[in-house]
């Protein structure tokens, strides 16, 4: 059966290529985008791939939008909360600015935009279902991208809270947890570290960024996560959390029954 799906964050990356997967499987989709210039890209390659997808902007830190949003889009079945910012660097150094930064759409942004359509949710008594695009970094804290982490990580508090409280209402909460995919995400959370980062001021030494070339030379095709995300949407009986590929899933468990013996 047909589902009215929203996805943010569906400019590029995992939620682009979900938003046009499932609008060829014949769900009525709409795609948002951070900015205008953004939605432009859209409708043009849906209409170059004859694909009907509905394009809207959806700031998740603008409370205007997501109030024009709720109104304008209020009946869906899903919610795909996709959109999300990474940038790098030692925390021990990093700006907080721009770790609140990250909070304000990994976190308030995301949990705003749910609390919205939560209630739409209640009202129809239908129930529906939110899919959060969470990360491997909400399991576990990778070194130079902690601050990215910790809102993932809160991210994963917040779903796994939503989860056990909605429950008798009918409203199924998901996430998705990707490995390192070559969207472009990556890649950029690195290139953010050297817009502040100075080894001549700060302490860090410049050497303890050498493995991020290599770290990044190898990066999964993400078409396999958006299949993740799309199959997890559209299962009414889907696990709650999703990480994606497996080796990651092997890898993240491991870490965490090691840090119950690590030392301080």
């Amino acid at each position: 059966m047909s589902k009215t799906i929203l996805i943010t964050g569906a400019a590029s990356g995992f939620g682009k290529i979900a938003a046009f997967d499932l609008a060829k499987k014949g769900h009525k989709v709409i795609a948002t985008a951070q900015v205008y210039p953004q939605m432009s890209d859209l409708i043009r390659e849906a209409k170059e791939q004859g694909v009907d997808l509905t394009v809207d902007k959806l700031d998740v830190t603008s409370q205007r939008d997501i109030d024009y949003i709720l109104k304008k889009y209020g009946n869906i079945d899903i919610l795909i909360s996709n959109a999300g910012i990474m940038e790098g660097g030692p925390i021990a150094e990093q700006p907080v600015d721009i770790i609140r930064s990250m909070f304000e759409v990994n976190v308030f942004g995301a949990l705003n935009l749910a609390q919205g359509f939560i209630k739409k949710f209640v009202e129809k008594k239908k129930g529906g279902k939110i899919v959060f695009t969470s990360s491997m970094g909400g399991l576990w804290t990778v070194p130079y991208v902690a601050a990215y982490c910790s809102s993932k990580h809160a991210l994963e508090a917040i779903a796994e809270g939503l989860r056990t409280e909605l429950a008798p209402v009918n409203i199924k909460i998901a996430t998705c947890n990707p490995g390192v995919f070559g969207t472009g995400f990556n890649d950029r959370g690195v290139d953010s570290i050297f817009h502040w980062y100075d080894p001549k001021i700060n302490f860090t030494p410049e050497s303890a960024f050498d493995g991020a070339a290599e770290s990044l030379a190898h990066q999964l095709d993400p078409q396999s996560m958006a299949d993740v995300i799309v199959n997890v949407a559209l299962d009414d009986n889907s696990n709650f959390r999703n990480v994606h590929p497996k080796d990651t899933e092997d890898f993240v468990k491991q870490l965490q029954a090691d840090a119950w013996t690590a030392k301080s």
